[in-house]
């Protein structure tokens, strides 16, 4: 169980801290909600507490990973598939799964195949959201501020 003012990882939505635990009625039940406030995106979702475990919450990790998390960025691209509509679900999937070394792996891949070929708008959107949660949860990591992590991961795919 998350408390108030833990930082944790939203699949498909990024990094957060838990504002609050609130109780609401809905159809005549009532249940728990994590009260999360994302800041790249400047949203608040609330999370049932009873399906953290489905949806895939988990928390921030550590200072200690987020080298590693750039390691990934700096190795060469893996080979994807030349089917643009495989290569998408593909991606989504890693992305849904809400590691962020499978986050950092759609960022690079996308990246390196937009400097040789470029990208369908499709991929350039996946490219950007893929690295808006990538950068959430390394700002909430670390003590960079979100100029400083933008240009170390341009530094890095550039």
């Amino acid at each position: 169980m998350f408390r108030v003012g833990d930082r944790v990882v939203y699949p498909m939505h990024g990094a957060g801290t838990i504002e609050g635990i609130e109780q609401k009625e809905i159809l005549g039940k009532t249940h728990r909600y994590y009260v999360l406030q994302l800041p790249i995106s400047d949203m608040k979702v609330m999370i049932p507490v009873d399906n953290t475990q489905e949806i895939g919450l988990r928390d921030v990790i550590g200072t200690s990973q987020i080298d590693e998390v750039l390691d990934v960025l700096r190795q060469d691209s893996t080979p994807m598939s030349s089917n643009w509509n495989r290569r998408y679900r593909n991606n989504l999937e890693k992305i849904k799964s809400g590691d962020i070394f499978e986050v950092a792996g759609v960022v690079r891949n996308l990246a390196a195949r937009n400097r040789e070929k470029g990208l369908s708008t499709g991929e350039r959107k996946m490219l950007e959201s893929a690295k808006e949660i990538l950068l959430s949860e390394l700002i909430l990591a670390s003590d960079w501020d979100r100029e400083e992590a933008v240009n170390i991961i341009e530094q890095i795919l550039a």
